[in-house]
């Protein structure tokens, strides 16, 4: 039964993509959430603790308020690096299932007598998945950023609210080393020490790289070369303008957006690139080269010469009729006996 399925064109054998995905993707993908959850919402990983110079302006900047109103708040970003390419890929491959682009069609895969995977839910599945993988791995990336260096935000002393007196403050270069140095809301100060990278330009520029790339790779647009270009640029200017908002209202430096554009943007590039080969199907090995022709080994043709009748022959042709009929051939590299 299995043999015969696998003599249909359209259809593939596999017995190991359940356990695969059962036990190793889910179960990978079980641990990056779970790890991202832990850097965000607990203190496992306590943020480092940096010190500060007395009056120092680069820290000074006014406090901007909550996250929650800003022009760009959390829960917009979020919606928007999630939605978008979710929409963007449900849509590119019902399109491209539906009109039977080329290179998206891929084939049915059978797990022993009963279990088929239609090439659409594989590829949707795919490629949704492996977005959310990378889009947790960059919350994990910019929060263990965050933890490790402790760099403060262009607010950080307005919401710290020293005091420089107890502190002995009497010149702009005396570092303050104090864990207990600042007076202000404790949850404020903790957010104010987690600048670098910025997390919500990551996650922006990653969801616009890998939403761009599928547009590029995946879309076929006939009659028109501006139409990718446009959506493509769109998508990246919307993830630019969320870190110009944040270093506008004082809550990122221009260096922590930079490194956040660079993470984001590298991890999109490594998933599409080398896990996903570019959204297109896996090309089997090209057949081995067919074994060439002794005569044609060293690349020249054989030459064959007339042959010439030495008087002996001609004496006992009677005698010997073969002779006069055999001509070997001919090789330019090839010594011939005299």
């Amino acid at each position: 039964m299995m043999a015969a399925e696998e003599e249909k064109p359209g259809l593939k054998s596999s017995s190991s993509i359940v356990p695969c995905f059962l036990f190793v993707e889910l179960v990978i993908m079980a641990g990056t959430v779970l790890l991202a959850y832990y850097f965000e919402y607990t203190d496992t990983f306590p943020v480092h603790i940096q010190g500060f110079f007395c009056y120092d302006k680069t820290f000074s900047k006014p406090y901007p308020g909550p996250d929650e109103t800003s022009k760009i708040p959390p829960l917009l970003v979020y919606s928007l690096v999630t939605g978008i390419p979710c929409f963007t890929i449900l849509m590119g491959e019902l399109v491209a299932f539906f009109l039977k682009a080329e290179g998206t069609q891929e084939k049915t895969i059978v797990t022993a007598d009963c279990c088929y995977f239609n090439p659409l839910l594989r590829r949707i599945v795919r490629f949704l998945g492996v977005f959310s993988f990378g889009l947790f791995t960059t919350t994990i990336f910019a929060n263990a950023g965050q933890a490790v260096t402790g760099n403060q935000t262009p607010h950080f002393l307005s919401a710290c609210r020293p005091n420089y007196t107890a502190l002995g403050c009497t010149s702009n270069m005396q570092y303050i080393t104090q864990p207990r140095a600042c007076t202000g809301n404790p949850l404020v100060v903790a957010s104010a020490r987690k600048s670098f990278p910025s997390k919500d330009a990551a996650l922006s520029v990653y969801s616009a790289v890998y939403t761009v790339m599928y547009v590029t790779l995946v879309f076929r647009t006939k009659g028109t070369r501006l139409t990718k270009p446009t959506v493509s640029l769109t998508l990246l200017c919307l993830a630019m303008l969320v870190g110009v908002v944040k270093v506008a209202e004082y809550r990122n430096h221009w260096a922590d957006v930079l490194a956040g554009f660079f993470t984001g943007g590298a991890i999109a590039v490594f998933l599409v690139t080398c896990v996903i080969n570019n959204f297109q199907q896996t090309r089997p090995p090209p057949p081995p080269p067919r074994p060439q022709r002794p005569e044609s080994v060293l690349g020249m043709p054989m030459v064959a010469l007339p042959c010439v009748e030495s008087p002996l022959e001609k004496l006992s042709g009677t005698q010997h009729p073969a002779l006069s009929s055999s001509c070997p051939p001919y090789h330019p590299y090839v010594h011939q006996p005299f």
